[in-house]
């Protein structure tokens, strides 16, 4: 599967942006999805996971509450609702994926398979 991720942009403190990662082929709905995000200087970290099939979701906690996954299989793509974003929200933002099996999702980069280029994503204060 190839991922592209997209929507990221430039917003102030407090500010929403809506992530969108679209997948190519017809067997997105097998994988299960996650979000990353990089900020400079630093690793790449966990944000939000979201499985296939039974959907459950997982976030960092200094997302919680704010920033919403979710998937739409018809239409081939993940979704990150950012809301009430902060200035260490800046980063690089990652999709990726890997085929799993119904409701299990994953947390670190090396469980995934697959990953997007990436959208930058900038909160000024």
């Amino acid at each position: 599967v190839q991922l592209q991720a997209s929507g990221g942009g430039l917003v102030q403190a407090g500010g929403s942006l809506r992530l969108s990662c679209a997948a190519s082929g017809r067997t997105f709905s097998s994988y299960a999805m996650g979000w990353f995000r990089q900020a400079p200087g630093k690793e790449r970290d966990f944000v939000a996971a979201i499985s296939r099939g039974i959907i459950t979701t997982y976030y960092v906690d200094s997302v919680k509450g704010r920033f919403t996954v979710s998937r739409d299989n018809a239409k081939n793509t993940m979704y990150l609702q950012m809301n009430g974003l902060k200035p260490e929200d800046t980063a690089v933002y990652y999709c990726a994926a890997r085929q799993a099996s119904l409701g299990n999702y994953y947390l670190k980069g090396s469980d995934y398979n697959y990953w997007g280029q990436g959208t930058q994503v900038t909160v000024s204060s």
